[in-house]
């Protein structure tokens, strides 16, 4: 595989964290990222520059609640929240055949 294929499958956690909705703005984003509430595949990451992939599990603290997800796809812009939803899917919740992850 070549390194632009590989830079394509995968994005920035601040900006994947954005363009899927889960906050308002990328510094926002990275804001969680740094101050630890954010896990990928388990493991803490202090870098918003850290990259994601399809298959990943993030664990987002926001406020009192967190959040399952897992990246599902990649996007290359910030778009409706029809499309954002289409990012992730969240952890306990049944798939679109009906059967539970």
């Amino acid at each position: 595989m070549r390194a632009s294929d590989e830079t394509a499958s995968r994005q920035r956690l601040d900006k994947w964290l954005w363009f899927a909705r889960v906050v308002k703005t990328r510094e926002a984003a990275a804001g969680l990222v740094e101050s630890g509430h954010v896990r990928i595949n388990g493991l803490k990451t202090p870098k918003p520059g850290h990259a994601v992939k399809a298959g990943d599990v993030l664990t987002i603290v926001l406020n009192t609640r967190v959040r399952v997800l897992q990246v599902e796809g990649l996007a290359e812009r910030r778009g409706p929240a029809e499309t954002a939803c289409r990012l992730y899917r969240e952890a306990g919740m049944s798939s679109p055949d009906g059967e539970t992850p």
